[in-house]
């Protein structure tokens, strides 16, 4: 092919980050191109087909989308982009842990059963205290939509208006930066409830409770446990938000190339000016090139000597969280109990800790909330182990050997174990079966060493942001916004476009999302 095209921006990647920010620049009016490697867009999150089942490749567990406004990042997006997203609500999961097995659901109450079945009054108490101590955190941690944030002096305009709201949480907002242990270990002793959200940290942020924002936890008590709070499932799983925001993208005159593998990005005069692909194309940027992938799969992309030696040396230095092992699941549903939850969580052995490969298993059924995803009379199942899979076992293996094949079959095992607490006969009904591993990961979501996104800790430095030293070039996606969940990267697009926007366009967006 070859060739040069132009635009005004580029973004390499279209996982859910560099969509969000090419739609919303596509919305600002900016001419975008979106270079996408793999045949399918959405990175960590898209979704795929075999034989009629349709599966998740990453996130399952989602909320704040299903009403607007909303403090959920993502959910702002689709709004700024003018884009629905069907959804099917739910409020109830169920959990396999050593102290047995349970349903619970989001809400302020409910917890209080568990911990009265598992615990004591005690506990209970500490849980109601918990929650009054979170209270003006949460609050603090919604008063600013993350739709409002720029990264310049705009922000003083596009931040004024939302000042007043802040200021009664002024004096929680510092505490927000730390991690959430510092107010964990003022209010809760009990161990049960220690575990319980040292888990929710690293669902959250890939690190337990000392590690994770208070900050994320403070957003996740104002979202899961309001009154009358519900989880949401997009219908046609996560390729659904996949397709609502690629389309978002396309109706403001975006585009999405896919199978365009970008080589490098071209510097000249001390600036990045263009993308080159595999197939030699050069697609010219004139107002920035814009890069979705993981900081250090973006530091590849990059000539030699472009950076400071002092910044670049710390980026590549991020620490990182491991990776995943994935099994996508077709089965045969019949005869299988009519009250089967979307999703649940299995932890083998609280005292090896949260972050222990292989301690912690996640189950996602969603043909119970979206029966489009399977055949009628079967289900598609997803269970993973998340961020928790050691990239050095896998390390050298050659895709096609004996060695890589059995070494699949060992570490799946714990994901069958925990599927069968919950589906005894699951091996017996199995018409399709597939696993993944750190290799495949890396393989086709281009992530380095497979990994789940850094592993930066809350307190201990400044997080990075969509800004680096060589001009032309930004960044979004997790790499670059606290978390690595959907809306810390849906944030991060979001923040890195609204700075290219002018501060009028950037108001009229919030004007007519944030009423």
């Amino acid at each position: 092919m070859g060739g040069a095209i132009a635009t005004d921006v580029v973004v390499i990647g279209s996982g859910i980050g560099g969509l969000c920010c090419a739609a919303l620049l596509a919305r600002y009016g900016f001419q975008v191109v979106v270079c996408e490697s793999h045949s399918i867009p959405g990175g960590a999150a898209h979704s795929f087909e075999r034989n009629g089942f349709i599966f998740d490749s990453g996130p399952s567990l989602y909320s704040g989308l299903s009403y607007s406004p909303s403090p959920n990042p993502l959910r702002q997006v689709l709004d700024a982009i003018g884009e629905e997203l069907p959804c099917v609500t739910y409020d109830v999961w169920g959990c396999c842990l050593p102290e047995g097995d349970f349903k619970t659901s989001v809400g302020a109450d409910q917890f209080c059963q568990v911990l009265e079945r598992f615990r004591s009054e005690t506990a209970v108490a500490e849980w109601r205290k918990l929650q009054q101590v979170m209270e003006p955190y949460a609050k603090a941690a919604i008063a600013l939509p993350p739709a409002a944030l720029r990264l310049d002096l705009g922000a003083l305009f596009t931040v004024g208006s939302f000042l007043p709201a802040l200021l009664p949480h002024s004096a929680n907002v510092l505490k927000l930066t730390g991690p959430f242990s510092r107010i964990m270990d003022e209010t809760v002793r009990d161990p049960f409830i220690r575990n319980w959200l040292n888990m929710l940290c690293f669902l959250l942020s890939g690190l337990p409770a000392d590690g994770t924002s208070a900050a994320e936890v403070a957003f996740m008590f104002a979202d899961w446990y309001r009154p009358g709070v519900k989880l949401d499932y997009p219908l046609g799983g996560s390729g659904g938000l996949v397709k609502a925001l690629v389309n978002g993208l396309q109706k403001h005159g975006g585009e999405l190339k896919l199978n365009a593998h970008v080589k490098q990005i071209v510097v000249e005069n001390n600036r990045a000016i263009a993308v080159q692909l595999r197939d030699s194309t050069l697609i010219q940027a004139r107002q920035a090139v814009i890069s979705n992938a993981s900081i250090w799969d973006t530091l590849k992309l990059l000539p030699d000597g472009v950076l400071p030696q002092k910044w670049l040396l710390k980026r590549q230095s991020t620490p990182e969280c491991d990776s995943f092992m994935h099994l996508h699941l077709g089965i045969d549903a019949i005869g299988l109990p009519s009250d089967l939850e979307c999703h649940y969580i299995v932890v083998n052995d609280w005292q090896q800790g949260v972050t222990a490969p292989q301690n912690l298993v996640l189950i996602s059924i969603p043909s119970v909330l979206d029966p489009s995803l399977a055949p009628d009379g079967k289900h598609v199942i997803h269970v993973y182990t998340p961020g928790n899979e050691p990239y050095h076992l896998w390390q050298g293996l050659d895709r096609r050997s004996e060695d890589y094949t059995q070494l699949k079959q060992e570490r799946a095992a714990v994901m069958w174990q925990a599927l069968e607490r919950v589906i005894p006969d699951v091996r017996s009904r199995c018409e399709i079966t597939l696993i993944g591993t750190p290799l495949t990961h890396e393989r086709f979501l281009r992530r380095h060493r497979g990994s789940y996104g850094p592993a930066l800790r809350a307190g201990e430095s400044l997080f990075p942001t969509a800004k680096t030293p060589l001009p032309g070039l930004l960044l979004c996606g997790d790499s670059t916004f606290p978390g690595i969940g959907l809306p810390a990267v849906a944030a991060s697009g979001m923040l890195t476009a609204n700075t290219l926007a002018s501060v009028s366009q950037h108001l009229s967006i919030l004007k007519s999302i944030m009423p």
